[in-house]
């Protein structure tokens, strides 16, 4: 392991489920990165849809203005610009046991997303004056908060730990899999599982829960073909007792701040044991 870990990777993922994009810088605000998951697309009932159910989500990709417009891109489409209509019109909106306002962002901009994807889909945003708490099992503060993400501010992988699955697959796959908002340098694979608080730049990080993966792994994120990898091989040796295949692991933090790429990362506590216990196999 090197002396020195440091963040070589930060992103921000504006529209649930859609593409990602690179940061250089990642200001944290109240609900995680600044813009991430603060819009989301829904049904008629205002259920979440994601690549779980429409894995050509990955294909569109949204890029932010200086001025905090977003503008989003996709094959045989021209640009759309979203401009974070606060004043919409309000519905209830779900993202799994969570059931809060979103605010509708138009018809034209409804047409744009419901043309790519072939269904009739609405996009909404996450409310300023929303409150949306992080799940009070594993949060460690009440005012731990998200807004449309699925249940935590941000997510953490270790390069050594992508890097150590890769060898165990017939084809490598990339980071982009798994979504990551940090990812991190200079660890043993899996060394995440074993920290409970960590520091980078001005923010205190507590690594929280580690996330179970679900089918949007097995998604090619430039092609959209779906195939059983890395579930198939992850759940040989990452199977949890509670039956949720584990790679990388969710944070909370007390106090926004900036966090940049090359930023190192100080380890406060850990602790030898894994936060979570593996079925017949050792981390």
């Amino acid at each position: 392991m090197s002396d020195t870990i440091v963040v070589s990777a930060l992103n921000v993922y504006p529209i649930k489920s859609c593409a990602g994009i690179a940061l250089d810088v990642a200001q944290l605000g109240p609900r995680g990165i600044v813009h991430d998951r603060s819009f989301m697309l829904v049904d008629r009932e205002g259920m979440l849809i994601t690549q779980r159910e429409e894995p050509r989500m990955a294909l569109i990709r949204p890029a932010i203005s200086t001025h905090g417009d977003l503008t989003v891109q996709a094959t045989g489409m021209q640009a759309l610009t979203i401009s974070s209509n606060q004043h919409g019109p309000r519905y209830p909106v779900t993202v799994w046991k969570y059931t809060g306002d979103g605010i509708d962002q138009g018809d034209e901009i409804a047409e744009w997303f419901s043309r790519f994807l072939s269904i009739n889909c609405r996009l909404v945003l996450f409310p300023n004056d929303g409150v949306r708490r992080s799940n009070p099992k594993y949060a460690s503060r009440e005012q731990d908060q998200v807004a449309f993400a699925d249940g935590y501010p941000c997510l953490l992988i270790s390069e050594a730990s992508l890097i150590d699955l890769n060898t165990r697959l017939e084809q490598p796959l990339p980071m982009n899999r798994f979504r990551p908002n940090i990812v991190v340098s200079g660890t043993e694979p899996y060394a995440e599982d074993t920290w409970r608080m960590i520091r980078i730049g001005e923010v205190t990080f507590d690594i929280v829960k580690p996330c179970d993966r679900c089918v949007v792994t097995t998604t090619d994120q430039i092609t959209t073909q779906r195939g059983k990898e890395p579930l198939k091989t992850l759940a040989k040796y990452r199977q949890a007792t509670d039956n949720g295949v584990m790679f990388g692991q969710n944070l909370t933090y007390a106090r926004p701040g900036p966090i940049r790429l090359g930023d190192r990362v100080e380890i406060i506590t850990q602790d030898a044991m894994a936060n979570f216990a593996l079925k017949g196999a050792r981390v």
